[in-house]
């Protein structure tokens, strides 16, 4: 392959699905949508939601919701002190882009992902999470060499049981914060993504203070261990209302908001109903290819498993809550019935789970009044290396 073909080929790969202008019947599907006014709009409520907190509490979104340092940069307009990330590709994506703080909720362990992720420290306010001596050792390490301080959160198990250590070891490692160069104590992670997903509305809260109460307890061991610690965050689309309630943390990292999808359309409000505190603003577009009739009247649509994930469930169709969407492999989806789609018509999708559907994209498309308005690059997909 020549130099040439190479070029072509990249060029094919990262192609955008449209230009600004564009109409919706024109962008090149399957892509990924969000409707601007929808999602500012679900910015400007949590925005506002915040500021009623009279500064009790700051807004950290999580970026691996978008992973797109433009998206980023708009709610840090919208009073955001910073964003959250999971993965070192996100950070360097993030502060890349130009934001200028940045927590890694997540461990990041080797000092080959550790020499990518802490020299970022010279450009951005760089925290990382840690839950073992091993790694903060290896951090210091690596923040020695570059030359740089990096700030710790000691990552607690609030009920997860994923990462993170037990109240009881959690002054051990603040210890070893303290004696070790380059790294720096600022607080606790105390986050439970799984109680985000909790369906009913008075057992999420139940769930939500049984995370409160382990974070409150580890906050008072460090108490009485002399050590003083004034920064605890965590909190999600989910449960962050409850989590203000009870005080403990004073940072939110809500990330779903601005976009909202399938799954947490599946969680009740506390009015029992269908949890509505932010709208629905991300969509996949998708073209019907096919219409079919026979035992199984559909329409097939260009967007499969590759264009949708299915993590957590199927996605919705959103012009239509009664057609049912089902898998049709790689490259198509099942619609039946059909309904009044017909061949060479655009279907909105609501995806199951916004997070890893955006990772399959290269763009995000920006409409306002059907017309693309902005197309952004997702410069932080990927697998997360």
């Amino acid at each position: 392959m020549t130099m040439a073909d190479q070029d072509t080929t990249s060029r094919a790969i990262v192609r955008q699905p449209c230009k600004i202008g564009d109409k919706i019947e024109n962008i090149d599907t399957p892509a990924l949508l969000v409707d601007l006014d929808k999602m500012e709009r679900n910015m400007q409520k949590m925005a506002s939601l915040v500021d009623g907190f009279d500064g009790r509490f700051k807004l950290r979104p999580h970026a691996k919701t978008h992973k797109c340092p433009d998206i980023a940069k708009i709610q840090i307009q919208h009073g955001a002190v910073g964003v959250c990330v999971q993965k070192g590709t996100e950070a360097e994506a993030m502060v890349r882009g130009g934001v200028k703080d940045v927590l890694v909720t997540n461990e990041i362990i080797g000092k080959t992902k550790l020499s990518r992720v802490v020299p970022l420290a010279k450009e951005a306010h760089i925290t990382i999470c840690v839950d073992s001596a091993e790694n903060l050792r290896q951090i210091s390490e690596v923040a020695k060499t570059h030359d740089v301080i990096i700030d710790i959160l000691i990552d607690v198990n609030v009920e997860m049981y994923r990462c993170g250590v037990e109240p009881d070891e959690v002054v051990p490692l603040v210890k070893l914060v303290q004696e070790l160069p380059n790294v720096n104590f600022a607080g606790l992670q105390c986050y439970n993504g799984f109680n985000q997903h909790v369906r009913d509305a008075p057992l999420r809260m139940v769930a939500t203070k049984r995370a409160m109460d382990i974070a409150a307890l580890t906050k008072q061991k460090l108490a009485d261990a002399g050590i003083e610690c004034n920064y605890l965050t965590g909190a999600g689309t989910g449960t962050f209302k409850y989590e203000t309630k009870f005080g403990v943390l004073n940072e939110l990292q809500c990330g779903s908001y601005i976009f909202m999808d399938a799954d947490y359309s599946r969680n009740r409000g506390d009015d029992g109903k269908a949890f509505h505190d932010f709208e629905q603003s991300l969509f996949v577009l998708a073209t019907v290819q096919s219409r079919q009739g026979g035992d199984l009247a559909r329409a097939i649509v260009d967007a499969g498993i590759k264009a949708v994930g299915m993590d957590s469930g199927p996605p919705l169709v959103h012009q239509w809550p009664d057609l049912v969407y089902m898998c049709g492999g790689d490259e198509h989806g099942i619609i039946a019935p059909p309904g009044p789609l017909k061949l060479g018509d655009k279907v909105f999708l609501t995806p199951g789970h916004c997070d890893p559907c955006v990772n399959l994209y290269d763009w995000i498309v920006g409409i306002r009044n059907d017309v693309v308005e902005t197309v952004w690059p997702i410069t932080g997909r990927g697998p997360g290396v």
